[in-house]
């Protein structure tokens, strides 16, 4: 299978995140934080690449994703792990991405590839943007507040996301006679 540029963007935001966790591990966060921007750019640039050129294809619908979940999942798993974020929070983000993923394999076995809605990606900008707020975790009463903002709008954007994607592909779901 021959790659074209949107495809490899994604491949190359999965090739990111070992050296994220590795740098954020290694409490080299401002390294860590290029490396999740630059991941996050690569999301947007793939999409509109294959939109505007007409690169749209299964792979992409299937793995661009899944490369932001593995992002955003790992960076909410470093976060919890450090104190930044609730354990509750997490919880239901990574409950929503199973959820979502079981329904995508469902759809799949039935032929259908279902791409990223639009208050998915909502959800997805609105977490990465509140991971890079996480990462930068200045010491200050209103970053603390913006940082509590960002996590609970996530949450409820997560939620929301869950419930149109439910809906608006519920015959997924119907049982074949």
């Amino acid at each position: 299978m021959k790659m074209n540029l949107p495809n490899k963007l994604t491949i190359l935001r999965i090739l990111l995140i070992p050296f994220f966790v590795f740098f954020f591990e290694i409490h080299s966060e401002y390294i860590a934080l290029v490396i999740y921007i630059v991941a996050c750019l690569t999301d947007l640039a793939d999409g509109k690449i294959a939109r505007k050129y007409g690169l749209v294809t299964t792979f992409g619908k299937f793995m661009d994703p899944l490369a932001d979940k593995m992002l955003v999942i790992t960076a909410l798993i470093l976060f919890t792990a450090d104190g930044r974020l609730n354990v509750i929070a997490l919880i239901i983000i990574v409950a929503r991405e199973f959820i979502v993923s079981g329904f995508r394999l469902v759809a799949s076995d039935k032929g259908i590839v279902i791409a990223a809605g639009m208050w998915g990606k909502v959800k997805t900008t609105v977490q990465m943007i509140m991971a890079i707020t996480l990462m930068i975790h200045l010491d200050l009463q209103w970053f603390f507040i913006l940082e509590q903002v960002l996590i609970w709008a996530s949450v409820a954007l997560t939620v929301i996301s869950l419930a149109d994607y439910i809906y608006k592909n519920r015959e997924v779901l119907k049982e074949e006679k």
